[in-house]
């Protein structure tokens, strides 16, 4: 019954178009009223516990060091170093763009970020080279997912918080299955580019690649800050956090110049802003998960699947149906602390790790995010070249069959996920 009330309140109030946030809290608060014993009060405390949270105090930073970044003109040297690289090769330009979505991954946490900051330069050059705008728009909508895939993650970090997995090993975990992404999506570009005889750059001779190089170092450098301070032992993930909002500022302000020191406070503003709205949604799904536990609904919901005789292939599958089926309304982080909390026990029971299960999670995150009608990446997209979303929407279909693929691939070998973690000896 109390499980019945928790979704049904959960799902009426989001289709009469409540927000996801106010959704969840009010499906929690009145679950709490009227079916358990808590106090009122502890409402008001669950809540406030949500800011005591450790490991989500990452989220503010990375999201800090994304918006200096953005702001700084870092993507645009990442996105000259990726040309300097590959914009030779037939179809070069877009292969680029996917190389510094790649970069630019490994500096924001955000998807949104990464295709706001490479979409609004990439696809103009793309253009202007001769490229049809709906071919670099969906290769730009689609890229920009590996902004939640390649460390660091916000996504990651809520997953860990809602789980107890180490945010590290998660990380890590994140590495391979993004370079495998992008590759994927390279080799089709090129496909399509040897097809349509697309333009290639002139090649870059070493001395402008050379140049293009160290011109990005100071970009490529927190990547090697960030993951190398946590596997090093140097500092946690939250500090590395820290460090990265602290580093990209001095980059942005110092070393780049691009922005000026009266500028800072308003990134600093729009930041806090983006954390406050991404807390306050962490904060009342945190108050949705907390009336699950207190409810036994995982343990229940367990009980049902173990007693179902689900195998772990089967399990997968309905877990990516669920996930896929979320993700195309939902915000992935209220997403996870939602459903994780559920997932996590069956899988430790069914004898999937984790980890695993997190990158798989992850990867869905990124589905969810070019899936209609509420795939962030299309809105980003659609803003930043001003073509309208229904033709966002279709530049991106193709390349979301190709996601999907990826995703069948990831859930089912689960050593691309757990290789490197294994290898680096992380427990």
């Amino acid at each position: 019954m109390t499980i019945l009330f928790l979704f049904l309140v959960l799902f009426v109030l989001m289709f009469i178009g409540v927000p996801i946030a106010i959704a969840l809290g009010l499906s929690g608060s009145l679950t709490i009223m009227l079916f358990s014993p808590d106090s009122v009060r502890s409402l008001a405390i669950k809540l406030f516990e949500t800011s005591e949270h450790y490991t989500l105090l990452a989220i503010p930073f990375f999201l800090l060091a994304g918006a200096f970044m953005t702001t700084g003109g870092v993507a645009r040297r990442l996105i000259d170093f990726a040309n300097a690289c590959v914009g030779h090769i037939r179809g070069g330009l877009a292969i680029g763009a996917v190389l510094a979505c790649m970069l630019f991954a490994a500096l924001s946490g955000s998807s949104p970020a990464t295709v706001a900051a490479v979409g609004s330069i990439a696809i103009a050059g793309m253009v202007r080279s001769g490229y049809p705008q709906a071919f670099g728009a969906g290769i730009v909508c689609n890229a920009g997912t590996l902004g939640i895939l390649i460390p660091p993650s916000v996504v990651m970090v809520v997953y860990a918080a809602a789980t107890e997995t180490s945010v590290g090993k998660l990380f890590m975990a994140g590495v391979m299955p993004g370079i495998l992404l992008g590759l994927i999506l390279m080799v089709a570009i090129y496909i399509i580019a040897v097809k349509k005889n697309l333009p290639a750059l002139p090649r870059a001779s070493f001395r402008e690649w050379l140049a293009a190089a160290r011109r990005a170092i100071w970009g490529l450098l927190l990547m090697v800050i960030i993951l190398g301070g946590i596997y090093s032992g140097m500092f946690t993930p939250t500090e590395a956090a820290a460090v990265a909002a602290v580093y990209a500022a001095f980059v942005a302000l110092f070393v780049y110049k691009d922005m000026r020191l009266r500028e800072a406070p308003k990134v600093l503003l729009e930041s806090g802003k983006l954390s406050i709205m991404l807390m306050f949604i962490i904060a009342n799904a945190m108050l949705f998960a907390h009336v699950l536990t207190t409810e036994q609904i995982p343990q229940t919901i367990t009980a049902w699947v173990m007693e179902m005789g689900l195998t772990p292939w089967s399990f997968l599958l309905v877990v990516n149906l669920v996930l896929l089926v979320a993700g195309a309304f939902m915000e992935p982080s209220a997403i996870i602390l939602i459903l994780a909390p559920i997932l996590f026990p069956i899988a430790v029971k069914l004898g999937i790790d984790p980890v695993h299960l997190g990158i798989v999670m992850v990867v869905n995150m990124e589905i969810g995010l070019i899936t209609p009608p509420v795939g962030l990446n299309l809105f980003v997209t659609s803003a930043v070249t001003g073509m309208p979303v229904g033709r966002v929407i279709h530049a991106a279909m193709p390349w979301l069959l190709m996601l999907l693929g990826f995703l069948l691939i990831i859930t089912y070998v689960p050593a691309i996920s757990l290789g490197l973690p294994d290898w680096l000896g992380m427990s």
